[in-house]
């Protein structure tokens, strides 16, 4: 009666394959990184076959290239580079695990992981932040002056556009109220703003001076 329930599921051949990480990546000044896990995960209530292949099997070792995994339960598959050479930097190399029944040969489902080797994990770190930093620069600056043909854009880019200057005086009025709970003050008490209210207009203030040395 179990196997009546889940044989259309195996039949289909799209039984999904569940592997941590999807990708590998090594580092050749990095010996620790020559060799990576994956983790094969079987959910299922049913015990599955595996093997992995690769593009490019002259490049790696996989221990236990086949195997099997218990009903829900894992298996880790080592996988180590031997061919750390600078003419690989770059290639992007495929593994490709499938699985099946243990009572059958076809393949049930697959899952492809991508492999790459770089060539120091410190210029990569360092790329990846210059690129976050750029992408923080971007995000900050959101207020973008219209550029319109003629005098009005040349008037445009010699210097801060007019609502920029209304919302910079705007802020360093703000920053010049009194904070609620400042009894000794003469200023009517619906103008005294909050600690949060005034660090949002020393935020918007600071924006503003960025988007001015910009100009």
């Amino acid at each position: 009666m179990h196997q009546q329930k889940r044989q259309p599921e195996l039949v289909e051949g799209n039984l999904p394959v569940f592997v941590f990480p999807t990708e590998l990546i090594f580092y050749a000044d990095d010996q620790s990184t020559h060799k990576q896990v994956l983790t094969l995960y079987n959910p299922y209530e049913f015990a599955l076959k595996f093997k992995v292949l690769c593009t490019t099997p002259n490049k790696y070792v996989v221990i236990d290239a086949a195997g099997a995994v218990k009903p829900q339960c894992c298996v880790d598959i080592v996988i180590r580079h031997r061919d750390v050479r600078s003419c690989h930097y770059g290639v992007i190399d495929k593994f490709r695990l499938q699985v099946s029944e243990q009572s059958q040969r076809k393949a049930l489902g697959r899952k492809e992981v991508i492999a790459t080797l770089l060539p120091s994990a410190k210029e990569q770190q360092k790329e990846e932040e210059e690129k976050r930093i750029k992408e923080h620069l971007t995000e900050s600056v959101f207020f973008e002056q219209s550029c319109q043909p003629g005098q009005e854009n040349r008037a445009v880019s010699s210097g801060p556009s007019l609502l920029t200057v209304f919302l910079g005086v705007v802020c360093i009025a703000a920053l010049m109220l009194p904070t609620l709970g400042d009894m000794e003050s003469l200023v009517p008490l619906y103008l005294h703003l909050s600690v949060n209210q005034k660090l949002v207009a020393a935020y918007i203030l600071g924006l503003i001076t960025m988007a001015i040395l910009r100009t």
